[in-house]
């Protein structure tokens, strides 16, 4: 069955998120590359993904690396350098995540590998951009996400701003926008026959996200503060709400025939005139608290889903895991590790019904196919053994 991406290599120099983003292409046909260096450089990569080198010893993230090959070169080296430029020539798409010009020092930036390859599609993703007051500095997801006013928005209005359980800069203002920037690039080549830079900042990815709240503050420059709005428990018919068995379950009534069916079931038919209304919603939310607290969480679970109503069980880690719909979608994968056990690892969201996603191949151990790759690059065994012994790959 032929791929959506079959016949694309793709170069993965990243650590998180574009590992991520590497994952999802390789997961849908592409021929994806892990780069890594052999130095300092390969070292501060892999304590920052918090990956091992063995597969079957338990690493974090090392399932990202699926569907890969891996080879291990020294860019300090000219002629490590000189096989990753003849990489590069034979590559679609190019991924990196380090700082504005670190790549460009060492020779890999997008001016000097256009140059050889027109039509070679570079990714960037870094925090900030490439360009701006703050394109220099360092941070990690919050960071991001914070200036980005996501984390500003979080939280009890009394209280202090909470931390987000996702890497929502990270995952979502990184890795899936360079997702989308990589295949819109790939859709524009096939009209020009040119490769571009594309330039991810995770900052501007959750500014875009802010439209809900955006909204009203450019319209009138109104301000809605932390946990008074929609979504952060100003309504009593969206929020979460303690049950019986000191779990939780949150209520999405928004629309006035939900909002009806809700009070309906909870035996309060006289609130349903009031679900906006400011002058009584503490009132109700504290009514609804007491009401909550008589059954348990899956008991509302049924019966309120029997009865249209829009609720959801707050759910620990392992949970999810075990949910028959999580299951079902099979957002949950285990393949066969020769001498180990079964490895699992997430799923692919993207159901495509005539040329879907599949995970091919495990995690590669660092460097496993350099010399394979070398010797294609047209590197004769001699060769390769003379790199290995001068540090240039491995």
């Amino acid at each position: 069955m032929t791929m959506p991406l079959q016949g694309i290599r793709v170069l993965d120099l990243c650590g998180f998120p574009g590992v991520w983003t590497a994952m999802a292409l390789g997961d849908f046909g592409a021929e994806v590359i892990r780069v890594r260096e052999t130095g300092v450089g390969g070292r501060r990569a892999e304590q920052a993904g918090r990956t091992d080198n063995k597969r079957g010893a338990g690493p974090n993230l090392d399932y990202m690396n699926r569907n890969k090959k891996s080879i291990r070169l020294n860019l300090k080296h000219p002629e490590a350098r000189e096989a990753f430029y003849k990489l590069a020539d034979s590559a679609d798409m190019l991924l990196e995540g380090s700082r504005p010009g670190v790549a460009k020092r060492l020779g890999i930036d997008y001016d000097t590998l256009h140059a050889r390859n027109p039509r070679l599609i570079y990714c960037s993703i870094t925090g900030f951009g490439q360009d701006g007051p703050y394109a220099s500095l360092v941070g990690h997801d919050i960071t991001y996400a914070s200036i980005a006013g996501a984390v500003g928005l979080m939280g009890p209005h009394d209280g202090a701003p909470a931390l987000p359980s996702q890497q929502i800069a990270d995952l979502g203002g990184g890795g899936q926008a360079a997702l989308i920037g990589l295949l819109l690039a790939l859709q524009a080549r096939q009209h020009t026959n040119e490769g571009q830079f594309i330039d991810i900042s995770m900052t501007d990815g959750v500014v875009s996200w802010l439209v809900t709240h955006a909204a009203p503050y450019l319209a009138n420059g109104t301000l809605e503060p932390r946990g008074d709005t929609l979504q952060t428990g100003r309504w009593p018919g969206y929020n979460v709400y303690e049950t019986k068995d000191k779990k939780y379950v949150t209520i999405a009534a928004l629309e006035p025939w939900f909002w009806e069916n809700l009070c309906t079931l909870l035996g309060r038919e006289d609130l349903i005139p009031h679900a906006q209304d400011d002058e009584r919603r503490h009132e109700i939310r504290a009514a609804f608290e007491e009401i909550f607290k008589t059954r348990t969480r899956d008991e509302w679970w049924d019966y309120l889903n029997e009865r249209d109503v829009c609720v959801g069980k707050v759910y620990s880690l392992d949970e999810v895991f075990e949910d028959p719909q999580v299951k079902h979608r099979e957002m949950i994968v285990e393949i066969e590790n020769s001498g180990h056990e079964p490895m699992r690892m997430l799923g692919i969201p993207w159901k495509l019904s005539d040329t879907p996603g599949s995970v091919r191949g495990l995690p590669p151990e660092e460097g496993a196919h350099t010399a394979e790759i070398l010797s294609e690059l047209g590197f004769d065994a001699a060769d390769i053994q003379r790199l290995k012994d001068e540090c240039a790959v491995r």
